[in-house]
């Protein structure tokens, strides 16, 4: 294994714990489609944390981000939905739906 993906790997376990902590508060907190403003606050929030990001919210329920290089050519775009559907969740998870009727399925 190369000392670059000894590297990564090293950073990818630093954040695992975090992402699934993320993760599961998104799940518990699910919200309708156009009703995600707890959740595009929260993906705002951690994106900033991040730095280097030009972050911003075109709607109240969406959330753009951008990484500016230094060099121009071609750019890779990542689009991900952020509502949840209007099902109950049965599951015994502790991170399961605190949203009555609502769910991320």
């Amino acid at each position: 294994m190369s000392a670059t993906d000894q590297g990564f790997q090293q950073e990818a376990a630093a954040v695992a714990e975090d992402m699934v902590r993320w993760r599961r508060h998104l799940h518990a907190h699910p919200e309708l489609s156009f009703q995600e403003h707890a959740t595009a606050k929260f993906v705002v929030d951690r994106l900033q944390e991040f730095g280097g990001l030009e972050v911003s919210t075109p709607t109240t329920t969406s959330v753009v981000a951008e990484l500016v290089g230094g060099r121009p050519g071609p750019r890779l775009a990542l689009r991900a939905d952020m509502d949840a559907l209007p099902i109950t969740e049965e599951s015994e998870f502790d991170f399961a739906s605190q949203s009555p009727g609502v769910m991320h399925a």
